[in-house]
Order: C-alpha cells, then structure tokens, then sequence
C-alpha cells in the first residue's frame, strides 16, 4: 500500500478550499436570503463533504445526489441519477461537492442535470482531480490535488465498497488471486 495523500494534508488542503469558497459566498451573496447549496455527490464524498461544510463559516443549505458510474475499479461509461436532489435550486449558488474527478463523465452529467433547475451560479469543487483520464471537459473550480492516473481508495473512495473508513488517500494495487 502506497500513501498518496496523508490526514493532515487532506484536512489542511481542505481549510484552504473552505477558505476560498467563503470568499467567493461572500462576494456573490445578493441578500440575506441568498443562502448557497452545496450538493455532496454520494457515497465517495461523504467524509470530504463532511470536512468541507464544517470549515464553511457562511450559512449553508444541504441536499444529496446519488449517481453511478464505477463497478469495482472501473468505470461503466453509464452514469446513472440513483438519489435526487430536494432542494429548489433556481436562482441560487449551488456547489456540487465531488471526491474525485477523472474521466469527467459523472460530472458532466450531473451539471447537465442540475443546469435544467436554472441555478444562478453553478460551481464544482473536487478534492482529487485526474485529468490525465479526462474525455469530457469539465471545469473544476475549487480542487484539492491533482494526482497521477493510478486508483485510489480511502477518504470515502472506495474499491467495491471496501476502504472508505480510511482517514488518508492511498494507491490501491489489487492483488492477484
């Protein structure tokens, strides 16, 4: 097992992109009732989600997507909507919060998905980004690492389910059997 990213350095990266989300809420908030939407993409970024709203000192509304794109360690190309979103989100900043993003193809359904529910200002923030695996352009606006094109688990990124409880980010190397 390689370590490719530790605790600390996921969690500082985190305050940092807290930090620069706050910022940017704070500049585009138009009145008291401008509340922004951060949408965790379920499961993979539920503990970076987690993190992430912690650190986010502005108010904030919550929803969840669930999507599906991966069977073990590959991906299916079929990106499915399992879980919608049940917060109205026309005219509103709306934050899709995701684990990792590589070939692009899940994110690039999603924002097709949530485009129709007129958001204001539609903003992608990733703590891991491949683009090295990238077939569709995605623009990620708030990201964490960059990392090689290798598969990785821990942090809520999973191999068929397996490894999510793992507080840092290492490079899985299936065994053979």
């Amino acid at each position: 097992m390689k370590i490719l990213l530790t605790e600390n350095q996921i969690q500082s990266k985190i305050k940092e992109l807290a930090k620069s989300i706050d910022d940017f809420l704070i500049k585009n908030k138009r009145n008291e009732n401008d509340i922004p939407v951060f949408i965790s993409v379920l499961t993979g970024s539920i503990f970076f989600f987690s993190d992430l709203i912690k650190n986010i000192k502005s108010e904030i509304i919550v929803d969840y997507l669930k999507v599906s794109s991966y069977s073990g360690d590959t991906t299916t190309y079929n990106v499915k909507i399992l879980k919608d979103i049940e917060i109205d989100i026309k005219d509103k900043i709306v934050f899709i919060v995701e684990d990792i993003v590589d070939t692009g193809l899940t994110l690039k359904k999603i924002i097709e998905f949530l485009k129709d529910r007129e958001p204001r200002i539609l903003k992608i923030c990733s703590l891991l980004d491949k683009p090295s695996k990238r077939l569709v352009k995605v623009k990620v606006d708030y990201k964490g690492f960059e990392i090689p094109p290798e598969f990785v688990v821990g942090y809520g990124l999973d191999y068929n389910e397996l490894y999510r409880n793992t507080p840092y980010i290492f490079i899985y190397e299936q065994q053979n059997e």
